[in-house]
Protein backbone atom coordinates (compact mmCIF):
# COMPACT_ATOMS: atom_id res chain seq x y z
CA UNK A 1 0.00 0.00 0.00
CA UNK A 2 1.15 3.54 -0.78
CA UNK A 3 0.11 6.90 0.29
CA UNK A 4 0.61 9.77 -1.71
CA UNK A 5 -0.70 13.46 -1.10
CA UNK A 6 -1.00 16.59 -3.69
CA UNK A 7 -1.95 20.09 -2.68
CA UNK A 8 -3.85 22.05 -4.97
CA UNK A 9 -1.60 24.70 -7.14
CA UNK A 10 -4.36 27.62 -7.52
CA UNK A 11 -8.09 28.46 -6.48
CA UNK A 12 -9.93 28.16 -9.77
CA UNK A 13 -12.31 25.58 -9.28
CA UNK A 14 -12.72 24.48 -12.63
CA UNK A 15 -9.02 23.54 -12.60
CA UNK A 16 -9.06 21.91 -9.17
CA UNK A 17 -11.69 19.77 -10.54
CA UNK A 18 -9.89 19.00 -13.50
CA UNK A 19 -7.11 17.76 -11.61
CA UNK A 20 -9.33 16.14 -9.08
CA UNK A 21 -10.77 13.66 -12.22
CA UNK A 22 -7.46 13.18 -13.70
CA UNK A 23 -6.29 12.24 -9.84
CA UNK A 24 -9.45 9.52 -9.90
CA UNK A 25 -8.62 7.89 -12.85
CA UNK A 26 -4.71 7.98 -11.88
CA UNK A 27 -4.74 6.41 -8.70
CA UNK A 28 -2.86 2.69 -8.72
CA UNK A 29 -3.80 -0.35 -7.62
CA UNK A 30 -2.12 -0.57 -4.45
CA UNK A 31 -2.06 3.62 -3.64
CA UNK A 32 -4.53 6.06 -1.87
CA UNK A 33 -4.31 9.29 -2.82
CA UNK A 34 -5.31 12.86 -0.21
CA UNK A 35 -5.39 15.52 -2.17
CA UNK A 36 -5.99 19.08 -0.53
CA UNK A 37 -7.62 21.86 -2.31
CA UNK A 38 -8.81 25.36 -1.90
CA UNK A 39 -11.83 27.01 -4.47
CA UNK A 40 -12.31 30.68 -4.24
CA UNK A 41 -15.68 32.72 -3.94
CA UNK A 42 -17.12 29.22 -5.75
CA UNK A 43 -20.62 27.60 -5.16
CA UNK A 44 -20.06 24.03 -5.76
CA UNK A 45 -23.40 22.40 -6.23
CA UNK A 46 -23.96 18.43 -6.81
CA UNK A 47 -24.07 16.63 -10.15
CA UNK A 48 -27.93 16.54 -10.43
CA UNK A 49 -28.73 19.88 -9.36
CA UNK A 50 -30.54 23.19 -10.56
CA UNK A 51 -28.56 25.74 -11.01
CA UNK A 52 -31.32 28.36 -10.80
CA UNK A 53 -32.70 27.04 -7.31
CA UNK A 54 -29.60 26.24 -5.65
CA UNK A 55 -27.70 29.45 -6.06
CA UNK A 56 -28.06 33.19 -6.57
CA UNK A 57 -25.34 32.61 -9.87
CA UNK A 58 -25.95 35.74 -11.57
CA UNK A 59 -25.47 37.94 -8.08
CA UNK A 60 -22.27 35.37 -7.27
CA UNK A 61 -20.60 35.88 -10.91
CA UNK A 62 -21.31 39.70 -10.93
CA UNK A 63 -19.47 39.80 -7.70
CA UNK A 64 -16.82 37.60 -9.39
CA UNK A 65 -17.13 34.69 -8.13
CA UNK A 66 -17.90 31.05 -9.59
CA UNK A 67 -20.69 28.31 -10.57
CA UNK A 68 -19.25 24.83 -10.61
CA UNK A 69 -20.80 21.83 -10.88
CA UNK A 70 -18.98 18.31 -9.33
CA UNK A 71 -19.21 14.93 -10.36
CA UNK A 72 -20.73 13.28 -7.02
CA UNK A 73 -24.11 13.83 -5.91
CA UNK A 74 -25.10 15.51 -2.69
CA UNK A 75 -25.96 19.56 -2.07
CA UNK A 76 -25.04 22.95 -3.07
CA UNK A 77 -21.66 24.17 -0.74
CA UNK A 78 -20.09 27.43 -0.43
CA UNK A 79 -16.04 27.47 -0.78
CA UNK A 80 -13.73 30.59 -0.09
CA UNK A 81 -10.43 30.70 1.16
CA UNK A 82 -11.79 30.22 4.46
CA UNK A 83 -12.30 26.65 3.64
CA UNK A 84 -9.95 23.80 2.77
CA UNK A 85 -11.51 20.77 0.54
CA UNK A 86 -10.22 17.23 0.60
CA UNK A 87 -10.37 14.58 -1.60
CA UNK A 88 -9.47 10.73 -0.93
CA UNK A 89 -9.37 8.86 -4.49
CA UNK A 90 -8.19 5.17 -4.53
CA UNK A 91 -9.48 2.18 -6.58
CA UNK A 92 -12.46 0.47 -5.17
CA UNK A 93 -10.87 -2.49 -3.26
CA UNK A 94 -8.79 0.09 -0.77
CA UNK A 95 -11.74 2.46 -1.02
CA UNK A 96 -13.08 2.94 2.83
CA UNK A 97 -14.94 5.41 3.98
CA UNK A 98 -14.62 4.56 7.62
CA UNK A 99 -11.31 4.65 7.63
CA UNK A 100 -11.29 7.91 5.33
CA UNK A 101 -13.73 9.61 7.65
CA UNK A 102 -11.18 9.01 10.55
CA UNK A 103 -8.79 10.37 8.82
CA UNK A 104 -10.52 14.15 9.24
CA UNK A 105 -11.79 13.05 13.06
CA UNK A 106 -8.16 12.77 14.04
CA UNK A 107 -6.65 15.50 11.90
CA UNK A 108 -9.29 17.83 14.52
CA UNK A 109 -8.69 15.88 17.62
CA UNK A 110 -4.96 16.78 17.43
CA UNK A 111 -6.17 20.34 18.22
CA UNK A 112 -7.66 18.88 21.22
CA UNK A 113 -11.27 19.04 20.21
CA UNK A 114 -13.53 15.93 19.64
CA UNK A 115 -15.08 15.99 16.22
CA UNK A 116 -18.32 13.26 15.03
CA UNK A 117 -19.85 11.87 12.30
CA UNK A 118 -23.72 13.21 11.92
CA UNK A 119 -26.58 12.51 9.46
CA UNK A 120 -25.73 10.93 5.97
CA UNK A 121 -22.66 13.24 5.43
CA UNK A 122 -21.28 15.52 7.60
CA UNK A 123 -18.87 16.05 10.51
CA UNK A 124 -19.53 18.39 13.42
CA UNK A 125 -18.47 19.98 16.27
CA UNK A 126 -20.76 20.29 19.38
CA UNK A 127 -24.02 20.10 16.48
CA UNK A 128 -22.27 22.47 14.33
CA UNK A 129 -21.57 21.15 10.44
CA UNK A 130 -17.73 22.20 9.60
CA UNK A 131 -17.58 19.57 6.82
CA UNK A 132 -19.95 18.06 4.23
CA UNK A 133 -19.28 14.92 2.57
CA UNK A 134 -20.03 13.46 -1.14
CA UNK A 135 -18.90 10.24 -2.97
CA UNK A 136 -18.64 9.19 -6.41
CA UNK A 137 -17.52 5.77 -7.87
CA UNK A 138 -16.88 5.11 -12.16
CA UNK A 139 -16.01 1.81 -12.84
CA UNK A 140 -13.08 0.59 -10.50
CA UNK A 141 -12.63 4.06 -9.42
CA UNK A 142 -13.38 5.88 -6.31
CA UNK A 143 -13.88 9.12 -4.51
CA UNK A 144 -15.03 10.93 -1.35
CA UNK A 145 -14.36 14.56 -0.68
CA UNK A 146 -15.60 17.19 1.25
CA UNK A 147 -15.43 20.51 3.04
CA UNK A 148 -13.28 21.84 6.38
CA UNK A 149 -14.48 24.81 7.51
CA UNK A 150 -12.16 26.98 9.32
CA UNK A 151 -13.22 30.58 9.05
CA UNK A 152 -15.38 30.73 5.82
CA UNK A 153 -17.42 34.13 5.23
CA UNK A 154 -21.05 32.77 6.86
CA UNK A 155 -22.10 36.25 5.62
CA UNK A 156 -21.41 35.28 1.69
CA UNK A 157 -22.41 31.87 2.18
CA UNK A 158 -26.15 32.70 3.11
CA UNK A 159 -25.42 35.53 0.42
CA UNK A 160 -25.57 32.95 -2.90
CA UNK A 161 -26.88 29.69 -1.78
CA UNK A 162 -30.49 29.15 -1.65
CA UNK A 163 -31.18 26.76 0.93
CA UNK A 164 -34.88 25.43 0.80
CA UNK A 165 -36.85 25.58 4.01
CA UNK A 166 -37.93 21.90 3.78
CA UNK A 167 -34.13 21.45 4.10
CA UNK A 168 -33.83 23.47 6.80
CA UNK A 169 -36.59 21.92 8.37
CA UNK A 170 -35.41 18.46 8.37
CA UNK A 171 -32.31 19.56 10.06
CA UNK A 172 -34.28 20.88 13.02
CA UNK A 173 -32.27 24.17 11.84
CA UNK A 174 -33.74 27.83 10.90
CA UNK A 175 -31.02 28.99 8.96
CA UNK A 176 -27.80 27.70 6.91
CA UNK A 177 -26.12 30.04 9.33
CA UNK A 178 -26.90 28.71 11.81
CA UNK A 179 -26.47 25.20 10.90
CA UNK A 180 -22.63 25.40 10.10
CA UNK A 181 -19.74 26.18 12.35
CA UNK A 182 -16.26 27.27 11.63
CA UNK A 183 -13.42 25.39 13.35
CA UNK A 184 -11.69 28.46 14.16
CA UNK A 185 -14.78 28.86 16.61
CA UNK A 186 -13.49 26.24 18.39
CA UNK A 187 -9.49 26.16 17.93
CA UNK A 188 -8.89 29.93 17.58
CA UNK A 189 -5.25 29.70 16.44
CA UNK A 190 -6.37 27.39 13.49
CA UNK A 191 -4.61 28.08 9.59
CA UNK A 192 -4.69 26.13 6.64
CA UNK A 193 -1.59 25.65 6.76
CA UNK A 194 -1.48 24.01 9.86
CA UNK A 195 -4.43 22.02 8.90
CA UNK A 196 -3.08 20.68 5.82
CA UNK A 197 -0.15 18.86 7.70
CA UNK A 198 -2.84 17.91 10.66
CA UNK A 199 -4.31 16.08 7.86
CA UNK A 200 -1.07 14.24 6.38
CA UNK A 201 -0.06 13.37 9.58
CA UNK A 202 -3.83 11.90 10.24
CA UNK A 203 -3.52 9.86 6.98
CA UNK A 204 -0.53 8.61 8.31
CA UNK A 205 -1.32 7.11 11.47
CA UNK A 206 -5.02 5.91 10.09
CA UNK A 207 -3.34 4.12 7.96
CA UNK A 208 0.02 3.16 9.58
CA UNK A 209 1.92 4.11 6.06
CA UNK A 210 4.26 6.90 5.87
CA UNK A 211 2.52 9.44 2.78
CA UNK A 212 5.11 10.36 0.33
CA UNK A 213 4.13 13.14 -2.17
CA UNK A 214 2.34 12.60 -5.26
CA UNK A 215 5.01 12.41 -8.35
CA UNK A 216 3.58 15.34 -10.51
CA UNK A 217 5.54 14.20 -13.31
CA UNK A 218 2.63 11.75 -13.84
CA UNK A 219 0.20 14.57 -14.49
CA UNK A 220 -1.24 14.93 -18.51
CA UNK A 221 -1.16 18.99 -19.05
CA UNK A 222 -3.38 18.21 -22.29
CA UNK A 223 -5.82 16.11 -20.13
CA UNK A 224 -6.44 19.06 -17.40
CA UNK A 225 -6.78 21.41 -19.73
CA UNK A 226 -9.67 19.72 -21.40
CA UNK A 227 -10.89 18.56 -18.61
CA UNK A 228 -10.82 21.96 -17.12
CA UNK A 229 -12.56 23.67 -20.32
CA UNK A 230 -15.36 21.31 -20.06
CA UNK A 231 -15.80 21.91 -16.36
CA UNK A 232 -15.95 25.73 -17.05
CA UNK A 233 -18.29 25.13 -19.92
CA UNK A 234 -21.98 26.47 -19.47
CA UNK A 235 -23.62 22.89 -20.64
CA UNK A 236 -21.70 21.31 -17.74
CA UNK A 237 -22.21 24.04 -15.31
CA UNK A 238 -25.97 25.29 -16.53
CA UNK A 239 -27.38 22.87 -19.15
CA UNK A 240 -30.43 23.58 -20.97
CA UNK A 241 -33.77 24.11 -18.86
CA UNK A 242 -36.57 22.56 -20.57
CA UNK A 243 -39.99 24.63 -21.00
CA UNK A 244 -41.95 22.54 -18.90
CA UNK A 245 -45.90 21.22 -18.41
CA UNK A 246 -45.98 20.07 -15.20
CA UNK A 247 -43.91 19.82 -11.94
CA UNK A 248 -43.34 18.34 -8.75
CA UNK A 249 -40.99 17.77 -5.82
CA UNK A 250 -40.09 16.32 -2.33
CA UNK A 251 -37.85 16.14 0.25
CA UNK A 252 -37.28 12.24 1.61
CA UNK A 253 -34.88 10.95 4.27
CA UNK A 254 -32.50 10.63 1.14
CA UNK A 255 -32.56 14.29 -0.49
CA UNK A 256 -34.95 16.03 -2.36
CA UNK A 257 -35.51 15.94 -5.79
CA UNK A 258 -37.93 17.40 -8.09
CA UNK A 259 -38.87 16.76 -11.45
CA UNK A 260 -39.88 18.46 -14.28
CA UNK A 261 -41.77 16.97 -17.40
CA UNK A 262 -41.97 18.20 -21.23
CA UNK A 263 -45.65 16.72 -22.23
CA UNK A 264 -46.68 16.52 -26.11
CA UNK A 265 -49.45 14.49 -27.44
CA UNK A 266 -49.03 11.80 -24.38
CA UNK A 267 -45.72 11.44 -24.81
CA UNK A 268 -43.00 12.22 -22.95
CA UNK A 269 -40.79 14.59 -24.74
CA UNK A 270 -38.26 15.81 -21.84
CA UNK A 271 -37.29 14.89 -18.20
CA UNK A 272 -35.07 16.78 -15.92
CA UNK A 273 -34.89 15.32 -12.89
CA UNK A 274 -33.04 17.69 -9.77
CA UNK A 275 -31.79 15.97 -6.88
CA UNK A 276 -29.06 16.30 -3.83
CA UNK A 277 -29.21 12.53 -3.34
CA UNK A 278 -26.06 10.76 -2.83
CA UNK A 279 -26.80 8.36 -5.04
CA UNK A 280 -26.74 10.25 -8.55
CA UNK A 281 -26.36 7.49 -10.93
CA UNK A 282 -29.89 6.71 -9.66
CA UNK A 283 -31.02 10.52 -10.50
CA UNK A 284 -29.82 9.59 -14.03
CA UNK A 285 -31.74 6.58 -14.38
CA UNK A 286 -34.85 7.97 -13.99
CA UNK A 287 -34.39 10.05 -16.55
CA UNK A 288 -33.13 7.37 -19.03
CA UNK A 289 -35.71 5.15 -18.60
CA UNK A 290 -38.88 7.53 -18.59
CA UNK A 291 -37.29 8.94 -22.39
CA UNK A 292 -40.42 8.65 -24.66
CA UNK A 293 -42.42 6.72 -22.19
CA UNK A 294 -46.30 7.61 -22.35
CA UNK A 295 -47.42 9.65 -19.91
CA UNK A 296 -49.53 7.29 -18.22
CA UNK A 297 -48.93 6.13 -14.45
CA UNK A 298 -48.93 2.50 -15.30
CA UNK A 299 -46.52 3.29 -17.91
CA UNK A 300 -44.39 5.57 -16.03
CA UNK A 301 -44.52 2.88 -13.12
CA UNK A 302 -43.26 -0.12 -15.17
CA UNK A 303 -40.87 1.70 -17.17
CA UNK A 304 -39.25 2.61 -13.04
CA UNK A 305 -39.73 -0.62 -12.01
CA UNK A 306 -37.19 -1.62 -14.90
CA UNK A 307 -34.35 -0.21 -12.85
CA UNK A 308 -32.24 -2.32 -11.50
CA UNK A 309 -32.84 -1.92 -7.51
CA UNK A 310 -29.26 -3.03 -5.83
CA UNK A 311 -30.02 -1.97 -2.44
CA UNK A 312 -32.70 -1.49 0.07
CA UNK A 313 -31.88 1.89 0.10
CA UNK A 314 -32.65 2.49 -3.83
CA UNK A 315 -36.31 0.36 -3.03
CA UNK A 316 -36.93 3.27 -0.47
CA UNK A 317 -36.02 6.06 -3.58
CA UNK A 318 -37.78 4.27 -6.22
CA UNK A 319 -40.46 3.88 -4.13
CA UNK A 320 -40.51 7.71 -3.07
CA UNK A 321 -39.97 8.78 -6.76
CA UNK A 322 -43.03 6.13 -7.82
CA UNK A 323 -45.09 8.14 -5.00
CA UNK A 324 -44.07 12.05 -6.36
CA UNK A 325 -44.83 11.29 -9.68
CA UNK A 326 -48.29 9.75 -8.86
CA UNK A 327 -49.06 13.34 -7.61
CA UNK A 328 -48.88 14.55 -11.83
CA UNK A 329 -51.98 11.68 -12.93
Amino acid sequence: MKLSCIDGKGTNPYENLALEEFLLHDAGDDEIILYLWQNRKTVVIGKNQNPWKECRAEELEADGGYLARRLSGGGAVFHDLGNLNFTFLAKSHNYDVIKQTEVILKAVESYGVTAERSGRNDITVEGKKFSGNAYYQTGDCSYHHGTILLSADKQEMAKYLNVSREKLQSKGVDSVKSRVGNLIDFIPDITVESMRDKLKAAFGTVYGIEPVAYDESRLSQQTLIESRDRFASWDWKYGRKIMFTDQCDGRFSWGGVEIEVCVEKGLLKEIKVYSDAMDSSFIELISACLAGCMWNSQSVYRRIQQILCESKMRQCMKQDVQALISTMF
